[in-house]
Formats: C-alpha cells, structure tokens, sequence
C-alpha cells in the first residue's frame, strides 16, 4: 500500500486562506481520521487528494512521486460521498460494478469482485433491489461497495454517516472497524464527530482554523492533548477549564482561582518552574472527579459544588455543577442519589490534571 505525503499543502478561494501549508505523512495499511469542527479544513484536504480541489500551493505525494497535477483517475483512489451517490435506475450490483464496466473488465471477474464485497459488507440479498428499496445504511454500504469493488490502494470517506440516525451510526461505525481489519487498505476518513475518529482511528488528526492542531493515536491524544483546543474538542462529556493562577503554598505548587486551590502533582509542579507565565488554564475530565462522600481528601485535593442539572444517561449520570462563578461538569454512577442544589465533594484524580497557559492555550 502507498504512503501519502502532504507537503506544505495550502488552499485559498480568492483572498481567503482556508489551508495553511499543512504536513502530514500517513502511512500504508493506516486508518487516518481527520477531524475538527465545520470549516476546519478537513473535507477541502481530503478533496485535493482525490483531485476533486486544486493545489494552491505545495504538493501531495503517493509513495514519494507527486500527483497534485494528475487526474482523480490517475491516482488509485476510490472515495465515498456523504451523500450516497448512487445511481437510482441501476440495482445494487449495477451500482457496485460501474467503474469496472467503465474499465472493460470482464463480466466473470466483475460478478466475483461484486460477490466477495457483498459477503464482506452483508449486501448478498440485496444484489438485485434498487436505492431506493434500501434503507439508509443499506445505501451507505452499498456506496462503501462501489470503492471497495474497485480495489484502489488508498479509501476516502466524507462524513459517510453524518446523514444516519444515532443507532445506525454506531452500527456503521462496527461495520466500518471490521471492513478495514479485512480489506487491508489505507483508509482517509473525515468527520466532524470525535467519537467516530476516537473509535475507528489507528491515527487522529486534528484540525482548527486550517492549521493541524495535534496528531497521534486516540490514547496519546485524549490523555496527553497538545493545547486546550484538543483537550476540549475531544472527550465526550468534554473537559472542564477553570481559570487560576500558579501560587506556592507551603511548598507545594497549586492553582489558585476563584473558590478553589488545587495542588499539582510533582511532575507537573516541575515542568511549570521553567513556566514565566503564572495565569493558567486548569483542565479536568469529568471522569477525574470522583465522589468524595466521607470529606476525607485534602482541600487542595477536592473540589465543592453545587449541582445545577442533572443528566441520566443510564449507567452514568452526567452531573452540570456550579462551582463559584463557572460551571463544572462530572460524570457519576446513576446508582449513586443526587438532588438539585445538593452540595457534593469530589475529590480529583492527579494524574488526570492537566495545564494550559492562558495565554497560548498550549500545555503545560
């Protein structure tokens, strides 16, 4: 499979810069998942490697030769659309089998391609029934057939799923990890979902503004985010922020602000030494605060709040807590009795601090 390169890649519509001369390397055999929120960048990316967008400036690469200036046939791609695409006069198979007609292949090797993807995505029994028979994951997988049956080196998927229910998208996310372990291939999926590219990706990029935020694997992004963008974007319920400001207290390096002291753990004490700027930006996942029902944490160690709202979600209950003037969010077992306005402790999990510097939101 070939490795892509995008090299100082940049897009720009007139005078508005919609690209910024972004890097990235995605290697064979690699599910990529480019990710942000609507008009990061992500789709216009995916369009100039499949030829759909014209390069501005810098260059794509498949397997070091570049191919900013061939045709989308010329480039072993096969994409799949948000919107299905598929021919509404021409049956399933019909659909699956159109760019090999268009290619002269012969009708045998046609009818096998089309029988092996269609084991592979449950389509066998709708061979013969029109889109318009299907229902919308039927559709969507069809459409994944059409690029599967083509046998490209490299797939492009669009937001395939932005147009299907919750439960529907869960299932094709399933279907989506399966057919990647099976097919082997480089897949490039876009989303502005991060629960899609959290449980599908081998690597998310993330984006913002036309610029690639941070890179790297589920674990490493969600645990260890590279600025207070990231931390937010990803994570579901997302991550608290409460501003502060780095003071000593008996020896011991906190982040003081409005109602709170919260004592850093020593690893993250010594690397805001060589910090000069003392305003911060705290971050906690709601998953870090735990419920401290005897007050037996240190002052430095928990927090109070006052519940304002609260979420059930089955399993969980997702608790929306004031705490002084900002709002906190924490997620708690639903077994555990929770009224509105109740005063609660919880007490924070070190290792699930994390610091901001208020200025460049980047980490600490």
């Amino acid at each position: 499979m070939p490795r892509i390169e995008l090299s100082k890649l940049g897009k720009r519509y007139g005078d508005v810069e919609v690209l910024h001369g972004i890097d990235l390397a995605m290697e064979e055999h690699e599910f990529t998942v480019l990710v942000g929120p609507s008009g990061c960048g992500k789709s216009t990316t995916l369009r100039m490697i499949a030829g759909l967008e014209t390069v501005t400036s810098g260059e794509i690469y498949i397997d070091g030769n570049p191919v900013s200036h061939l045709e989308p046939k010329a480039r072993d791609l096969a994409m799949v659309f948000q919107d299905y695409a598929l021919y509404p006069h021409m049956d399933v198979a019909r659909n699956m089998s159109f760019a090999l007609r268009l290619q002269k292949v012969p009708q045998a090797e046609i009818d096998r391609k089309v029988r092996d993807v269609a084991e592979v995505l449950g389509l066998t029994a709708l061979l013969n029934r029109k889109p318009a028979e299907l229902s919308g994951g039927q559709r969507q997988r069809v459409a994944m057939g059409r690029a599967l049956t083509r046998d490209s080196s490299t797939f492009l998927f669009d937001e395939p799923l932005s147009n299907l229910d919750a439960k529907l998208r869960g299932q094709m996310r399933a279907e989506l990890a399966l057919m990647s372990q099976r097919v082997q291939k480089n897949m490039i999926y876009v989303t502005h979902d991060q629960i899609e590219a959290m449980t599908l990706a081998d690597r998310i990029v993330v984006m913002h503004g036309g610029h690639i935020q941070q890179q790297g694997s589920p674990e490493e992004l969600f645990k260890r985010p590279a600025n207070k963008f990231v931390a937010g974007f990803l994570g579901m319920p997302p991550m608290n922020f409460l501003a502060g400001e780095l003071q000593a207290r008996d020896d011991t390096l906190c982040v003081v602000g409005d109602s709170f002291t919260v004592a850093l753990p020593p690893a993250l004490a010594e690397r805001c030494q060589s910090h000069s700027a003392r305003e911060v930006v705290l971050g906690i996942r709601p998953s870090d605060l735990v419920l401290d029902a005897e007050n037996t944490a240190a002052a430095t160690e928990r927090f109070t709040l006052d519940v304002v709202v609260t979420e059930y979600i089955g399993a969980q209950s997702v608790l929306i807590c004031d705490c002084a003037s900002q709002r906190m969010v924490v997620e708690l077992k639903s077994d555990v009795p929770v009224g509105l306005g109740q005063r609660m402790n919880f007490r924070i999990n070190p290792d699930g601090i994390h610091l901001f510097d208020a200025q460049s939101e980047v980490a600490i």
